[in-house]
């Protein structure tokens, strides 16, 4: 009889080995950019020109990201405008010079080619009661000098996402499974996941485990994330996010 040591050894490999060797087949067998300078940037087309949309509105998008990063992780980012405004206002983190970049792209743009998908949208008076607390996140966003960027476990694009994201509970959302940093911080965590539905702990987002109403639940292994959602039922599993039902665009705040 197999010990259960190897037993274990047997479980994390095909939860956490073996999707990822299929996404990096996946990705070798594919035409997607391999490089910066040939992939596709352009507005996606997503959203309307910021003059002819009036109302204020908050849209949190992500969208797969290229070369090898692609294999593991989405990026993510913010845009907003106030009612009235002409333009929509992005905020990314990426991993040159100062990290925080102000209006790098269109705020739809395709992220190495891939078409942003919308995580949040909502618009009206509840745009406009949390765009300050947006703005003052990434004023106060802990990681903002230069150098301050690493790709993994962490501070990256999508702890920059999720560290906005924490300061606006209203929202109660979470960013995907495979936003490779988003869990990360600076130590040990114990306490609310980060749409304050479930609970959560994390050794520098290498390892930890959570369970939440939005979340599902989900085990971290080296910024890696498998788990599973019953609320809207799909599995997790590293490189894929998702497989499964998912989940709605949150469009409104929580009461």
């Amino acid at each position: 009889m197999p010990s259960r040591r190897t037993l274990t050894m047997l479980l994390v490999f095909a939860i956490f080995l073996v999707p990822l060797i299929t996404r990096v087949a996946l990705y070798a067998a594919g035409d997607a950019p391999r490089s910066w300078s040939r992939a596709d940037w352009s507005s996606a087309g997503t959203l309307p020109a910021a003059r002819e949309f009036q109302p204020a509105r908050l849209v949190v998008f992500s969208g797969t990201t290229g070369a090898w990063k692609g294999i593991f992780s989405v990026h993510s980012w913010i845009v907003y405008k106030r009612a009235g405004e002409t333009r929509w206002t992005r905020y990314d983190v990426v991993g040159w010079g100062t990290p925080v970049r102000l209006n790098g792209w269109p705020a739809d743009a395709r992220w190495y080619g891939n078409a942003p998908v919308a995580i949040v949208d909502v618009s009206g008076a509840e745009a406009e009661a949390v765009i300050p607390k947006v703005e003052t996140a990434v004023r106060d966003y802990a990681y903002a000098q230069a150098g301050d960027y690493r790709v993994w476990p962490g501070p990256n694009s999508n702890s920059f996402t999720a560290a906005v994201l924490r300061a606006v509970p209203e929202l109660k959302v979470a960013l995907p499974a495979n936003a490779v940093g988003r869990d990360f911080r600076d130590g040990f965590y114990a306490g609310r996941t980060d749409s304050g539905t479930g609970v959560e702990l994390s050794v520098y987002g290498l390892a930890g485990v959570k369970a939440g109403w939005i979340e599902g639940f989900e085990v971290n292994l080296l910024g890696l994330v498998a788990g599973f959602d019953l609320r809207y039922p799909a599995v997790k599993l590293p490189g894929f996010g998702r497989i499964g039902m998912a989940p709605p665009v949150q469009t409104g705040l929580a009461g």
